[in-house]
């Protein structure tokens, strides 16, 4: 007798359903079934069976215990979260575990997001020029910045700041925040020059 090559031997899980799970674990915006497909090889009803499989067993209904987090289809896609009734201890948890001081990126990243939300980590990355992911995953970590919404359309998660930021800053809202314009030179000092030569 052969063993079935989509399932590991003695459990029963289909090897579609550990690659989904595996992306689901590193992914930071909601898949699609699709992108779901199409990243572990595997034909879409495959896909969704993988799903429906990974949701039972993460919600206890598998015949195992209950999981501290959750398989969930936001804005179009899947994405694993920690289960609400859990977010105090990870905010504790993140808030001691967190070293005291920001990197230069993560606070040029959150002076982007402070100055220009609801923003998502594309439009992050094209107006500091660099990949952000890493550093948009600090800041979430440190409670400075939230998922605002989701577009319905795109998928794309859209970031804001929080009032943890506000507390950091000492500040009573963005509107405290320092205005841009006065702190950019605006190349007026320039143009005088030339017109008094």
């Amino acid at each position: 007798m052969t063993d079935d090559p989509s399932t590991s031997s003695g459990t029963g899980v289909s090897d579609v359903t550990r690659r989904v799970e595996a992306l689901l674990f590193v992914v930071e915006e909601p898949q699609s079934l699709v992108s779901l497909a199409a990243a572990v090889g595997a034909p879409v009803p495959a896909v969704r069976q993988a799903i429906e499989a990974l949701v039972e067993d993460y919600d206890g209904r598998a015949g195992g215990p209950r999981r501290g987090f959750e398989l969930r289809e936001v804005g179009g896609g899947w994405r694993l979260y920690v289960r609400a009734e859990h977010d105090d201890l990870i905010a504790d948890f993140v808030n001691t575990q967190a070293p005291s001081r920001l990197s230069q990126a993560a606070l040029e990243t959150l002076a982007v997001i402070a100055y220009k939300q609801p923003v998502t980590r594309g439009q992050v990355a094209s107006i500091r020029a660099v990949n952000v992911d890493s550093v948009v995953r600090t800041l979430l970590a440190r409670g400075l910045i939230t998922e605002a919404f989701t577009d319905p359309d795109t998928g794309a998660i859209h970031y804001g700041t929080t009032d943890a930021l506000l507390v950091n800053l000492g500040i009573n809202s963005l509107d405290d925040l320092p205005r841009i314009a006065p702190l950019l030179d605006d190349g007026a000092d320039g143009f005088d020059a030339e017109a008094v030569r």
